[in-house]
């Protein structure tokens, strides 16, 4: 099966600045790839070199085995995009935005009405953008997305400010899209969200890639486990020990927490996304 993005070495400046320096990474058919990173890390960049809205200064980009930009117009008809900027028609009402979107693919039997239930926006469907919420706005934005049934999505922090509902209804959408076979590029601060929903995720920083691997390799290689126990002794204090897993003694230090009193609460932990990238970065996706 041949990966539906390869993006080898490329490079991009604004002016002396250095944007993207020497990324190469590939996404496959029915793949989720978190593209993690801090602001000004290159995520935009590099996602508007996929898309052909950049040229990048050098490097190869091949989307669904043609070359971007040389073939910008037949990718571009094969690809959906959902990014933080929300370049929707506010006059229209939001079936008419995804029926004019449908037009400019020159699609038109796309079912707008389902793509609008899949988001949670079928009751308002003729109402005029401009009355809908911010997320509301995003909610379209995503089934905007999909009315090309893309072989290739782009998704920029998709989930930005929805409620928990609405944005657990979206990475349902997204979940859904990759069993379809669409290949994901996604892009999330939520780190939360990217252990989730991501088969691999890349870390970003400084305009290059610092590691790339699923979620779980990262964590297991690069972070640590620990156990957190609570335990109420005979003067009902409670006492709380945390105990690193990955040392020679900790059976034996675990063993003996539990015997300092009654266990009220067993809580083993790992590492978070969030911490690996702080190993390798040494700062935080906010920093």
């Amino acid at each position: 099966m041949s990966a539906s993005i390869v993006a080898t070495d490329l490079t991009y400046a604004y002016g002396d600045q250095i944007a993207v320096d020497g990324i190469s990474v590939a996404v496959d058919p029915g793949e989720v790839l978190g593209f993690l990173g801090p602001n000004g890390a290159g995520k935009s960049t590099t996602i508007k070199m996929l898309t052909g809205q950049l040229s990048p200064r050098s490097g190869t980009i091949e989307v669904l085995g043609m070359p971007m930009p040389a073939q910008r117009t037949a990718i571009q008809q094969r690809i959906g995009v959902c990014f933080e900027e929300k370049n929707l028609y506010l006059t229209m009402t939001g079936l008419e935005n995804l029926r004019f979107f449908a037009g400019l693919f020159g699609l038109r039997d796309v079912d707008s009405r389902a793509l609008l239930e899949r988001v949670d926006l079928a009751d308002r469907a003729k109402d005029r953008v401009s009355q809908y919420s911010k997320g509301m706005r995003q909610r379209l934005m995503m089934a905007r997305a999909l009315v090309n049934s893309p072989d290739v999505l782009f998704l920029d922090e998709p989930t930005d400010g929805l409620d928990p509902v609405s944005a657990r209804s979206i990475r349902e959408v997204i979940r859904q899209e990759a069993r379809r076979g669409a290949a994901i590029l996604l892009t999330t601060h939520d780190m939360m969200e990217a252990d989730t929903l991501s088969d691999r995720v890349a870390f970003i920083n400084e305009g290059q890639i610092l590691a790339l691997d699923t979620p779980e390799r990262l964590k297991l290689a690069h972070g640590s486990r620990s156990v957190r126990i609570r335990t109420r002794g005979p003067a009902d204090e409670v006492a709380e020990r945390v105990i690193a897993l990955d040392g020679a003694d900790s059976d034996d230090a675990v063993g003996e927490a539990m015997r300092a009193g009654d266990v009220l609460t067993i809580h083993t932990e790992e590492a978070t996304l969030e911490d690996v990238f702080v190993h390798f970065a040494g700062r935080g996706l906010q920093s």
